[in-house]
């Protein structure tokens, strides 16, 4: 019903993004997959922390339909076991795929971004949740801030 609405836009862009944000799915195309863009994001890229998250971006175009690319990290010195790390970024792409219309409402251009995790221990899902909230908000703010 609501995207009948939207899709009478005549800017294709603008309804592929709000139907992408009604979604709320995190497909193949909106993960970040490419060892060349992730060589180029940890070389070329600025970073933002709100602990226990870290944002690598970078403003570059990508091979996919959809305004950014996002990779998750935990590092293997902090978590030794995998079923830890596993753990830990479904935690993170859980998060970033239910508040990711706060990125998709507001980036024009296409953007790689990698989060990583830097706690020494595993945190609640609602923690996270906020921090993840918080780190995106900061994401725009300086996005916005260097476009002007």
């Amino acid at each position: 019903m609501i995207f009948s609405k939207i899709s009478k836009k005549t800017n294709d862009s603008f309804s592929l993004r709000m139907f992408v944000i009604m979604k709320f799915t995190l497909g193949k195309e909106e993960r970040l997959k490419s060892r060349k863009l992730i060589g180029r994001l940890y070389s070329e890229g600025e970073s933002i922390k709100k602990f226990p998250l870290k944002m690598v971006y970078l403003q570059t175009e990508h091979t996919s339909k959809y305004p950014t690319q996002v990779g998750v990290s935990v590092p293997k010195r902090l978590f030794k076991k995998a079923v830890d790390r596993n753990r830990i970024k479904r935690l993170l792409r859980e998060s970033y795929r239910l508040q990711k219309e706060i990125v998709y409402s507001e980036v024009d251009k296409p953007y790689v971004f990698m989060i990583s995790y830097l706690a020494k221990e595993e945190w609640k899902y609602a923690d996270i949740e906020d921090k993840m909230r918080k780190l995106l908000t900061l994401f725009i703010e300086k996005t916005s801030k260097n476009e002007e």
